[in-house]
């Protein structure tokens, strides 16, 4: 470890070995990613309020349990009514954000259906709160007319930067192009959003070089936010016929970790997400997350009767506290790792006011 002296200079060899480091090395490295965490970005922590608008997409991914092909899902959509309320009960107790998250849809109606919500919530909160959308490819055109109305930042995760590993994870066809994803992040930093992406880690058929490579995938895209997290298989999809290849689940949530940490210090100054995978296989995922690089946590505030059916992987973390109790549970999680939350802030990236000048 005695190479990482600054950071951002890291090589593709000396990221692989910090992936594979030992125990030592390991602390080492998180000690060095918190620093610089601490030194760009602090001890906040920003809420995105996640909403799960509809579970119903039109991609048939591999490894995804709301894929178009899994009959066995129990298909919904929100109400305009109910993403209000939503949205507002995130407004009240002082997210500063919230994250729309969607199965991928491209219909005029979905368009308008978002762009619905975007104007809506901006009347409401008087522009107060931030908009994050997460609802997969569209066109340019749909990504300007969303951000002409108020959404700020787009998350679209590449899932593997491998143009080789990314066409096993998806069928052979434009709609699910390797291509077509590159353009469509491009055309999301073109309009202006702040830009996020991530991976998972622990695929099957993945390597550590293939990570590695995706940590200078994401720097060389000069990203805004990240949003990467452990692989959890879903026994509805192609990819559990070969969960044999996997590495178990604490090696997988080690290795995210790591993850974490080479990308803040990759790219020390923009927002990290402590994901729900993360939780999904160790209780307190998230906090080491947190402790080591991750600025950002997205609190599930979907209607509670929809949950279950929003159901990406096994063992998707859902808890008997009502939103309310949730948060006041995680203002206490970070006081005791010494961090809190940032209320009424809307946490935009540093990065993305370095890189275009502008605040949001």
């Amino acid at each position: 470890m005695s190479e990482m002296t600054g950071h951002r200079e890291l090589s593709l060899e000396q990221i692989v070995s910090f992936l594979k480091a030992d125990r030592q090395e390991e602390n080492e490295l998180f000690h060095r990613s918190a620093t610089l965490k601490q030194a760009y970005v602090g001890n906040n922590v920003y809420l995105r309020g996640l909403i799960e608008l509809s579970n119903i997409c039109e991609k048939d991914c591999y490894y995804c349990g709301i894929r178009c092909s899994n009959r066995q899902v129990h298909r919904y959509r929100l109400t305009h009514e109910e993403v209000m309320s939503t949205l507002l009960f995130a407004h009240e107790k002082g997210f500063g954000s919230v994250a729309i998250q969607s199965g991928e849809r491209s219909s005029p109606t979905f368009v308008r259906q978002i762009d619905k919500i975007l104007r809506d919530a901006k009347k409401v909160t008087g522009g107060e709160i931030g908009i994050t959308l997460s609802c997969g490819e569209q066109t340019k055109e749909t990504y300007r007319r969303w951000f002409e109305s108020g959404a700020e930042r787009y998350l679209l995760r590449i899932e593997s930067s491998s143009e080789k590993l990314y066409g096993k994870l998806h069928p052979a066809d434009e709609k699910h192009s390797y291509g077509r994803r590159i353009r469509a992040l491009e055309a999301l930093k073109e309009t202006g959003y702040q830009t996020g992406t991530g991976v998972m880690i622990g695929l099957p058929f993945q390597t550590v070089v293939d990570l590695a490579d995706d940590l200078l995938f994401m720097k060389q895209m000069d990203i805004d936010m990240c949003g990467m997290g452990p692989y959890i298989e879903h026994a509805a999809t192609p990819l559990w016929e070969d969960r044999h290849q996997l590495l178990p689940l604490n090696e997988r949530l080690r290795l995210s970790l790591r993850m974490i940490a080479l990308l803040r210090i990759l790219m020390p100054d923009i927002n990290i997400a402590a994901t729900t995978a993360l939780q999904a296989i160790e209780k307190e995922g998230r906090e080491k997350a947190i402790r080591i690089g991750a600025n950002v946590l997205m609190p599930n505030i979907t209607p509670a009767r929809y949950r279950d059916d929003y159901f990406l992987y096994e063992n998707k973390p859902l808890t008997a506290r009502n939103d309310e109790e949730e948060l006041d549970y995680l203002e206490e999680r970070l006081q005791a790792i010494g961090h809190r939350i940032g209320y009424h802030h809307k946490g935009n990236s540093p990065r993305y006011k370095k890189r275009t000048g502008r605040e949001q």
